[in-house]
């Protein structure tokens, strides 16, 4: 019989207001935005949030992103990557700064979801790290950083996110297309050689990333054994 784990999650809660009170560039693509909210919004590693602007006219557009900041901590992060020709994500990083209001809902999700108390590997691709990293910083400010082990793929060290953090015990960089001088792995799509030294039996595997990337990633776990109910996948696709 396939095992079913569930993590608690908090409820959804209605739309709020929230503070912006830092900007930080994580990547030449990427903005980390810092959000202050007055009303209660606890989550669990690996939940998403919705952001939502208002027009002058009162139109409406919204979007969903990961929190990357680990719960309990604040202020609470999202990381938004400036999609081309996207609405939401051209508006947060061409007009939005500290000081400005925007709305937000959540936490919302509870598939992809953990709360540092067993062990786990995380499989990430580009922008997909940001409820890894989460994950990540829970399972440090719980004093468990043992509980997570990190794959993390990206196109070149200049497109990694959180790159600061990524480092040490447990923590293992593939680069697709660039890598770091003297990097002994060279570059290169992430295989079944980098995944099965960290492939460890009844541990489940959050992957999270770009429809192709959580695909070719669900395929190489199966081909190292690990069962589909061990799998969780979150995907990003393409959104403004």
């Amino acid at each position: 019989m396939d095992r079913l784990v569930i993590t608690p999650v908090p409820p959804v809660r209605p739309w709020q207001p929230a503070t912006v009170v830092g900007v930080r560039q994580e990547t030449p693509n990427a903005k980390t935005f810092q959000l202050r909210l007055d009303g209660p919004h606890d989550f669990v590693a690996g939940q998403h949030f919705i952001l939502r602007l208002t027009a002058d006219d009162g139109y409406h557009a919204q979007r969903a992103y990961s929190a990357a900041s680990p719960p309990g901590q604040e202020p609470l992060e999202v990381t938004v990557e400036r999609m081309p020709d996207g609405e939401v994500s051209t508006f947060l990083h061409d007009a939005v700064d500290v000081g400005d209001t925007v709305d937000i809902r959540g936490p919302i999700g509870g598939h992809f979801a953990w709360d540092a108390s067993t062990p786990i590997l995380g499989v990430a691709g580009g922008s997909g790290i940001a409820p890894l990293m989460s994950m990540l910083r829970a399972a440090r400010a719980a004093g468990r950083s043992e509980y997570m082990t990190l794959v993390v793929s990206a196109r070149s060290p200049q497109e990694l996110y959180y790159a600061d953090e990524l480092n040490g015990r447990g923590i293992r960089l593939v680069y697709t297309r660039k890598a770091p001088e003297g990097n002994a792995r060279g570059v290169g799509r992430l295989t079944a050689d980098d995944l099965a030294p960290v492939v460890a039996v009844g541990q489940p595997a959050f992957v999270c990333g770009s429809p192709a990337f959580c695909d070719a990633v669900t395929m190489l776990l199966d081909s190292l054994g690990v069962p589909a109910h061990d799998i969780r996948v979150e995907r990003f696709g393409p959104s403004g």
